[in-house]
């Protein structure tokens, strides 16, 4: 299913259909909302002004009736991607110790070179990251990165921090920087203090 991919993958935009073969379009632009704000345009043969907005009403951003040329749902998605952006803050860039983090570019190097993350590491890192210094909770990490069905999977979440440790920690096992909130959650501590 598309909302299955969307939360796995965390899209730029999303193209859907009101038409979908197994439930309601509208339905599932209301599922999205309720977790991401990604934007939405709706491609539908649907023409009644009261489908259109019952699909605008649910969360989506725009909707184009079929048929429609490629150069208009490029524009429209051009259009979209825009509104996006501007709605975005800025993403910081990071020091952590000798590694150096650039969240926008999702580009980091430290002393032994070039860092990857995986797409879950670079979520949760990228949560923890625009409230550096602030205890984030484990609930939000999860509901952010894995989206809503997965807030009570820890497991998955510690498997996480333990990877992202692995990379950007000098001593994984003493972290300085990606610091356990006890029954609490996690804190990105920025800079290359040694403070713990």
């Amino acid at each position: 299913r598309g909302e299955i991919e969307a939360r796995s993958h965390k899209p730029d935009l999303v193209l859907i259909d009101l038409g979908l073969p197994d439930e309601d379009g509208v339905a599932v632009i209301h599922r999205l909302r309720q977790w991401s704000p990604v934007p939405i345009v709706v491609l539908s043969a649907r023409t009644m002004e009261s489908q259109k907005v019952a699909a605008l009403d649910a969360g989506a951003d725009d909707y184009v009736t079929k048929p429609f040329g490629a150069a208009e749902l490029l524009a429209r998605v051009r259009a979209g991607l825009r509104r996006s952006l501007r709605g975005t803050d800025a993403l910081p860039e990071l020091t952590l110790g000798e590694v150096q983090i650039d969240l926008t570019r999702r580009a980091a190097i430290g002393s032994a070179g070039a860092i990857h993350f995986t797409p879950l590491e670079y979520r949760v890192l990228e949560c923890l990251a625009r409230q550096a210094g602030m205890i984030v909770t484990s609930r939000q990490l999860l509901r952010e990165a894995w989206g809503p069905d997965r807030v009570g999977d820890s497991g998955a979440l510690r498997v996480c921090v333990k990877g992202l440790r692995d990379k950007l920690e000098p001593d994984p096992r003493r972290p300085r920087f990606l610091v356990t909130e006890a029954g609490i959650g996690y804190r990105l501590r920025a800079g290359d203090s040694d403070e713990a």
